[in-house]
């Protein structure tokens, strides 16, 4: 059930490290993203992929993590990414790229879960340093970076409170809570069926 796929989907921040992920289950996440919908049909994302830990290791530095939580500068060593996937914009097929790329984080990340992995979405990301460091062309425009790995830490959604504070924190026990809007919360307005009659 697709319900189930996207409750897994979490954004995990911590791995098991020492559990790679390997370059042919890359290609098969990024066919997910080549299947998915793009504005125009202009197809203008492009991608790189690190499996190896040396290029993880460069990337790793270029990347902030977990915003609200300000006493936490990102997984340690052993807790760190097995994989990333850099998704571009080829700035020589378009100059926009709308929501192309989120479209096909969101589905690579359900691919992923659906193999036992987990990951998380990375806007924060010093672009202009990660693009030399990896000798990116100045043709791509780095969009989103995707750590990927075998999750090592739990993810809990519960209900925000009366205050509305949808801030993630941790607990004690390095369990990450995530609080979501309710469903009434969010749908503004709802046109009855009678009235379409």
């Amino acid at each position: 059930m697709i319900k189930d796929l996207i409750l897994k989907n979490r954004s995990y921040r911590r791995f098991h490290q020492d559990e790679g992920v390997n370059c042919d289950t890359l290609w098969e996440l990024i066919d997910l993203a080549r299947l998915s919908a793009s504005g125009a049909n202009l197809q203008p994302l492009k991608y790189f992929l690190s499996c190896e830990p040396g290029k993880n290791a460069l990337i790793f530095p270029h990347l902030a993590w977990a915003g609200y939580l300000k006493d936490w500068d990102g997984p340690g060593e052993g807790e760190r990414p097995s994989a990333y996937i850099i998704i571009v914009g080829d700035t020589e097929i378009s100059k926009s790229f709308g929501v192309d790329h989120g479209i096909a984080a969101q589905n690579i990340l359900l691919g992923a879960v659906e193999k036992g992995l987990g990951g998380c979405i990375i806007g924060s990301i010093k672009r202009q340093e990660l693009s030399n460091i990896l000798n990116i062309p100045n043709r791509y425009e780095i969009l989103l970076v995707l750590a990927l790995g075998k999750p090592k830490e739990t993810v809990m959604l519960e209900t925000t409170g009366k205050d509305g504070d949808i801030k993630y924190w941790r607990d004690s026990e390095g369990v990450h809570h995530v609080p979501k809007r309710r469903l009434d919360d969010i749908i503004l307005d709802q046109v009855s069926s009678a009235l379409l009659l």
